[in-house]
């Protein structure tokens, strides 16, 4: 081998070691194309669906592979077996949701392995749940942490929860899968 393809060789991948991509000459700046559906989306919303990101989905049951990128090609990292869990959709790539859960782990998951319908995670020790939005409350059940519980409706700072048939309010900041200011009826 020459020396000038010795350092050709070895410059290329130090390039590829220090994260440097070709460049993509098909991309051009001053593109006269008129503007895609996507891009003429809001900011903060889905390319696929237009629906806001991040937003909250539940796991459906059975078993969701979480994998390392859209497809199935890509390798599996996590596997997903906690049926009715919430989970955050923080991107999309045609039928993929990259996901994570309460506690920061996930990968992109097949759309048909989520659901609409919300559900949330206690997160405090002991929540305390009462018969209606009010600190004053009666409680008529208490939850432990990670506790998985069916949202019903969230309102001025205070979720209905249905946990295995009871039902009680708890506040929302006692909650993961739901924002602090979000209203489900």
């Amino acid at each position: 081998m020459t020396l000038c393809r010795t350092a050709l060789l070895a410059g290329l991948a130090a390039a590829f070691m220090a994260g440097w991509q070709a460049p993509v000459l098909a991309q051009q700046a001053e593109s006269t194309a008129p503007e895609t559906a996507a891009q003429q989306r809001e900011p903060g919303r889905g390319p696929v669906t237009n629906l806001p990101l991040p937003r909250y989905v539940t796991l459906k049951p059975g078993e969701a592979n979480a994998r390392r990128g859209p497809g199935l090609s890509h390798r599996i990292d996590w596997v997903f077996v906690r049926p009715g869990m919430p989970l955050r959709i923080t991107a999309e790539y045609e039928h993929w949701r990259r996901v994570e859960d309460a506690e920061g782990f996930g990968g992109w998951v097949h759309y048909t392995r989520l659901s609409g319908v919300r559900s949330a995670v206690i997160a405090v020790d002991m929540a305390e749940l009462r018969n209606r939005p009010d600190p004053n409350a009666a409680v008529v059940l208490k939850a432990e942490r990670n506790v998985t519980a069916r949202i019903m409706q969230c309102k001025d700072g205070w979720c209905r929860l249905n946990i295995d048939g009871e039902k009680g309010w708890v506040p929302i900041t006692s909650l993961w899968g739901v924002e602090p200011d979000e209203i489900l009826e």
